[in-house]
This record gives structure tokens, C-alpha cells and sequence, in this order.
């Protein structure tokens, strides 16, 4: 009995390197496994699935949703506004993580789509709440409470102003363009701000970790 029990651990000694990052199938980059960041006060591990099978979720497996309003952004949403691909958006997330305050990555989507499902480490503003349609007080308290904006009699001061990395759905999704927009109206600086064209869909596509928001 004690030779098969000594078989066994021996056994799962020899397999435990299989599960090491070293041993990933799988990694982000060739020297990348993955990243922690916190999400909602917890911490989360951002890595690609290791099941070489898995596939992008149904709600982003469509490929021609009715334009308008659902239509292809340009790669170059607005003079002096850097588009980003996913290292860029982790490099960002790793650096929040580490401490650096003057980093937001924005989920602009919808509060019922946050829900369900997110990048970790992201901050929910509804679209709707940075719209050309939006009360310009509320605006304002964004601007000011989330953004780091100065307020001083109708004028912004954007010196402290964070970095945003925006992003929605999609290539296809006109949520974070719409506030983008709004946002460079109201005078913030287009080089403090980015934007993730590819979104949730592309975000899918590699098998990132997303998580469910609140």
C-alpha cells in the first residue's frame, strides 16, 4: 500500500512542471504568460485560455450586424487619439495594477453588457452617461470625480487629467467613439487618450480571461 501511495506522489512530482508558466501552451507573448491586475478588490489573473479548442462566444462570433447604426470604425478615430491592440491595453492594466493612478481603462458599453461579461481591471461609464446627449452636469462629475478634471467656473483645467483607454464591443460598435468625441469637445487632451478599436470581440477572439461586472 505504501509503495503504490509513493508511486503516485512521484507520479504527480513529475507532472507538476506541466503546470508551471514555463510549461504553458498558450502564453500571451513568447515571454508573456500573463499579467495580475485587481478587479472589484479582487485579484485577477489576465492569461489566454489554454484549451487549444476553445472558441469566441456566440455573441461575438456575428459578422454583419445592420449598418447603420452598427458600422466599421476607421482605424484612426481622431487626430491626436492613439489606437491600441491588446498588449497595449495590457501594458496599461499591469501598470494601473502596479500603483501608477493616472491610468483608467474605460468599459463604455452598457451597463447589462458590462455585466456579463469585462476586462478585468476596467471601470464601467456607460456611454450613455458621455454622450452628445448627456446632462453636461453629470459630464462634469465624471470629468471631475473619475477623470481627475479641474473644475473651475465652467473652465477645465486637464493637467492632471488621466489617461483613458477606451474601448466597447468592437471594431463595429459606436459606444466608446461616440464619448471619444465627447470628450475631445469638452477640451481633453487627444494625446491622454486611447482607444481599444477591437474591443470585447477582439479581446474574445485571443481567449483573454474576462470576468462578469458589477
Amino acid at each position: 500500500m505504501m509503495h503504490k501511495i509513493l508511486s503516485i506522489f512521484c507520479c504527480l512530482a513529475l507532472l507538476l512542471p506541466l503546470n508551471s508558466s514555463f510549461a504553458r501552451e498558450v502564453n500571451i507573448t513568447a515571454d508573456l504568460p500573463s499579467i495580475i491586475v485587481k478587479h472589484q478588490g479582487k485579484t485577477v489573473i489576465i492569461e489566454r485560455s489554454q484549451d487549444t479548442m476553445n472558441s469566441i462566444m456566440p455573441d461575438f462570433a456575428l459578422t454583419s450586424r445592420p449598418c447603420p447604426p452598427l458600422c466599421i470604425q476607421p482605424m484612426q478615430l481622431a487626430t491626436g487619439v492613439e489606437t491600441v491592440a491588446e498588449l497595449e491595453v495590457l501594458d496599461y492594466l499591469q501598470r494601473w495594477h502596479q500603483g501608477d493612478d493616472t491610468i483608467l481603462v474605460v468599459d463604455s458599453r452598457v451597463a447589462n453588457q458590462f455585466k456579463r461579461s469585462t476586462i478585468p481591471g476596467t471601470l464601467n461609464i456607460p456611454w450613455t452617461a458621455l454622450s452628445g446627449s448627456a446632462n453636461p452636469m453629470e459630464i462634469s462629475e465624471i470629468l471631475s470625480n473619475r477623470f481627475n478634471v479641474v473644475e473651475m467656473e465652467g473652465l477645465y483645467d486637464f493637467s492632471q487629467a488621466k489617461t483613458l483607454v477606451m474601448f466597447c464591443n468592437g471594431a463595429w460598435c459606436g459606444q466608446s467613439p461616440n464619448n471619444i468625441k465627447v470628450l475631445l469637445k469638452y477640451g481633453y487632451p487627444a494625446h491622454k487618450i486611447k482607444w481599444y478599436r477591437g474591443g470585447m470581440q477582439d479581446w474574445e477572439s485571443f481567449g483573454l480571461t474576462t470576468v462578469s461586472g458589477k
